[in-house]
């Protein structure tokens, strides 16, 4: 017998509105263990009235992995202005006090359940369902640099789990590692229209952005000279950082795209934040560059 108060009370937690007084209590400090995520709406705003439901949920269906409050930017004019909310739906994720992701404007029903996943696994925690001991399994093949056995074993997962979004992802990334750009390209394209805005395969799209770039990287001595001798040839910082992330230092290459954009923010229609989303997404979501990466950034938007 369900146990009135206990798990219905917790699962109406998961939601609620809040006032500009409660949140510091209910979003930075609330987001210490689990990360809390912010519907900043008004009531005379159409699109919201679309996102908030969809966005309710999905945090529903994660069961207590992510919670989410309303904050209603007329009544919280001092919030708003603070993170400079300057069009609504506006929606950002917290955890430890810091904001990690977001999203402006409505979204697809399974782009926002993506959104809710990224998030779940930037806290440390799994959204993923059956099957995942065997993904597991062929991630450490992958890591290992055993892309072969991987592709192998992600592809038998997905025999079982046609829709199975870690595995195809997985699958994406194996050929990515084996240098087959073109049929990782093709697996991408063919992902079942289910899971293709999931995190998984949007993660794998993102490292196959970058797989392509670094193929015409250059050199990363040339390109640091260029940038010592002259530390505003923004030019010569990108391209040194996507240099320094093909040959695998990744933290590097968020460091360089963190001053460009600390420079001049604007440069390029914004070219540094958008490669630093992508290297973001590329990485896996606890990996300490993304979420080191991440809080950098958001210190400096919100600076």
């Amino acid at each position: 017998m369900l146990e009135l108060g206990g798990g219905q009370k917790a699962a109406m937690n998961l939601v609620k509105d809040i006032s500009e007084a409660e949140f510091m209590a209910e979003v930075v400090d609330g987001s210490k263990e689990v990360p809390v995520i912010v519907d900043f709406w008004a009531p005379w705003c159409g699109p919201c009235k679309t996102l908030g439901p969809l966005l309710e949920d999905a945090v529903k269906a994660a069961k207590g992995a992510v919670r989410m409050v309303k904050v209603n930017v007329d009544e919280a004019q001092a919030i708003a202005g603070q993170l400079r909310i300057q069009s609504i739906p506006t929606v950002y994720a917290f955890f430890k006090g810091q904001p990690v992701d977001g999203f402006q404007g409505a979204l697809p029903a399974s782009e926002i359940k993506a959104f809710v996943e990224r998030v779940i696994k930037a806290a440390g925690g799994d959204a993923s369902g059956g099957l995942d001991d065997a993904v597991a399994a062929a991630e450490e093949m992958l890591d290992q640099g055993e892309a072969v056995d991987a592709a192998q074993t992600f592809a038998a997962i997905l025999e079982e789990e046609p829709a199975h979004a870690g595995a195809y992802g997985g699958l994406v990334r194996s050929y990515i590692a084996m240098g087959e750009l073109d049929q990782a390209e093709a697996i991408l394209n063919g992902a079942p229209a289910e899971i293709s805005k999931a995190a998984e395969l949007e993660a794998a799209h993102a490292q196959l952005l970058l797989a392509r770039q670094a193929t015409k990287a250059g050199p990363i001595a040339e390109l640091t000279a260029a940038v010592e001798a002259n530390p505003d040839d923004h030019q010569a910082r990108f391209d040194l950082a996507q240099a320094l992330y093909a040959k695998g230092d990744a933290g590097a290459a968020v460091d360089q795209l963190l001053d460009i954009f600390r420079r001049d923010r604007e440069w390029n229609d914004g070219a540094a934040k958008t490669q630093l989303f992508t290297i973001f997404e590329a990485l896996k979501p606890n990996d300490p560059v993304a979420l080191h990466g991440r809080r950098k950034l958001s210190s400096m938007i919100f600076a």
